[in-house]
């Protein structure tokens, strides 16, 4: 019986050790039992991202409307850089105020396109990137929404007002230093779920 389990029970390799069993791998190499909870951990870097960003956001426009708005702008650094409230119902920094609800529906593809990315989340430099993207989007998304003349339509508050440039707010940053990073990662051939391509 043991003669007969030497001889078709177990694989060997060609030098005549016994094969090791086979294991998944997910991204990087990473065994299978491993990947999933560093997904998660990236999952949650990108929504912790992006509840600061949202939330430095959503700070900024209450101080600005409380304190800033219907007064004399406030010079940071001389003429270069004022604090000045501006009512935008355009995209950022302006652009395009007669397609306020055209971008509304813009920033809620976003925050849904970002949302499903997070499913094949291993990267920490795009979770990174993707959550101040996602922070960003919210934090204008709910002007949009709350803010007047109305649902969908509601202007965003700036008001950061550089000199010669156009006055834009810190969800705006936000979104230009997440869409920045993604263009570098890109360039790096770095993809989010963590493999890294070579054209």
């Amino acid at each position: 019986m043991a003669e007969a389990e030497r001889i078709i029970g177990t694989p060997e390799s060609p030098d005549g050790a016994e094969a090791e069993p086979e294991q998944s791998s997910g991204p990087q190499g990473q065994e299978g039992g491993e990947a999933r909870p560093k997904g998660k951990r990236r999952i949650a870097v990108l929504f912790a991202v992006a509840a600061f960003a949202y939330a430095l956001d959503l700070i900024s426009k209450m101080l600005v409307v409380a304190k800033l708005e219907h007064h004399e702008p406030i010079e940071i650094i001389g003429d270069w850089l004022k604090f000045e409230a501006i009512r935008n119902a355009g995209a950022a920094f302006g652009f395009g105020e007669a397609f306020t609800v055209i971008f509304t529906v813009i920033a809620a593809a976003v925050i849904v396109v970002i949302a499903r990315l997070a499913r094949k989340l291993y990267s920490l430099p795009w979770a990174i990137a993707l959550g101040l993207l996602l922070g960003g989007a919210l934090g204008n998304l709910t002007d949009r929404i709350f803010r007047s003349p109305g649902v969908f339509e509601g202007a965003v508050v700036d008001f950061i007002a550089p000199k010669h440039f156009a006055v834009f707010n810190l969800a705006d940053s936000a979104i230009v230093c997440g869409g920045i990073l993604i263009v570098l990662l890109s360039f790096k051939g770095l993809d989010p779920d963590g493999t890294v391509h070579k054209d």
